[in-house]
């Protein structure tokens, strides 16, 4: 199963309204330019390189209806507006700025139908080799444990196949040693506001097979301190030049955590996430949500119901910082689609030398 997909001539695009999983797998389709912004922006579609394939399909349902120059520029700044820490949005944008452009109006619309389809086919290979490369350090982790005992590993917030198009970052080296034999248990941070990790991380390992357990975010320094985990893997979305890493609030924190208890610290990115034109972590700017998200709790009754509960009181404010900055110096290594690296500009430039 994907995440998203073109349907019919791709005047439509299917897509999983991740906002009712884990309870429900409901299907959605996107019909204009302004379903693709919607659907970003409420994060029915989520995850750094999916924002980015469903941006490009929302370009290609805007040509559909009006394929003008001015129609074109409108599309690119509306999307372009909907999440602003997701360094892929951006890249997909320009990818399709790149196409279309120079194309007559009425060549616009197939070209933009095809070079998203193109954008998503990349996006599955990158993951696949994301776990191609990021498998042998768990087997690794695990022959280091003499082999018969399952390799611990914690991860943060959704970086599977719900956050790409297929496979995922950070979860597929995790499906891909399972996939090998590795005897694996993941503990799964519940991912605080939105609970991405106890909904949609424990949703897509329990389909796989994948031994899990689901814990408080602040479980995870207690549970390296205790020995009870061998190592990291976060996704990121936005990294640096430098190799500093953006991802969901709370990612620092396990960083330090992992730091200070000599514990491995992965991040998996596609190379479409590196921000070239930044070195400094601190110059990417971190999206604040609605409040609401703090405030409120969704979740299902034991008949079925769907509601939200406040936990807050009314008077009291709150803030909702929906990312936060891992240095480089914090980061054991970056697994990208064309191998492992330092977190750092010199390791990303032995990977990806067209860069210098």
């Amino acid at each position: 199963m994907r995440t998203i997909w073109p349907v019919g001539d791709g005047t439509r695009v299917g897509v999983i309204d991740q906002t009712r999983l884990p309870h429900e797998l409901v299907f959605g389709g996107l019909v204009t330019l302004e379903d693709a912004a919607t659907a970003i922006r409420t994060m029915q579609v989520r995850g750094a390189p999916l924002i980015g394939v469903t941006a490009a399909y929302g370009v290609a349902l805007a040509m559909a209806e009006d394929a003008s120059d001015q129609s074109l520029e409108h599309a690119i700044a509306y999307l372009s507006a909907t999440r602003p820490t997701a360094v892929n949005l951006r890249w997909a944008l320009a990818e399709m700025t790149r196409i279309l452009r120079p194309l007559e109006p009425e060549n616009r619309f197939s070209a933009a139908v095809a070079h998203a389809g193109e954008i998503a086919e990349a996006d599955v290979a990158s993951s696949r080799a994301i776990g191609d490369h990021g498998a042998p350090l768990i087997a690794a982790a695990w022959r280091r444990k003499g082999g018969d005992k399952p390799v611990e590993v914690l991860t943060h917030c959704n970086a599977g196949w719900l956050a790409a198009v297929d496979w995922g970052t950070a979860l597929a080296p995790i499906y891909r040693a399972y996939d090998d034999g590795v005897p694996i248990h993941v503990w799964v941070d519940e991912t605080r506001p939105r609970n991405q990790g106890a909904a949609l991380t424990a949703w897509e390992l329990g389909q796989h097979g994948v031994a899990h357990t689901v814990i408080v975010d602040n479980a995870g320094g207690h549970l390296m301190r205790s020995g009870m985990v061998d190592l990291c893997i976060v996704g990121s979305d936005r990294t640096t030049a430098g190799g500093d890493v953006a991802n969901k609030i709370g990612t620092y924190l396990k960083a330090l955590a992992a730091h200070d208890n000599d514990i491995p610290f992965y991040a998996a990115l596609p190379s479409s996430t590196i921000d070239w034109e930044i070195v400094d972590g601190a110059a990417i700017p971190i999206e604040r949500r609605d409040g609401r998200e703090v405030t409120h709790v969704e979740g299902w009754t034991e008949s079925g119901e769907r509601v939200a509960v406040r936990i807050t009181p009314k008077a009291s404010p709150v803030e909702n910082y929906a990312f936060d900055v891992t240095p480089a110096r914090l980061i054991t290594a970056l697994i990208t689609e064309r191998g492992v690296c330092a977190a750092s500009r010199e390791g990303l430039l032995a990977l990806f030398p067209e860069r210098r």
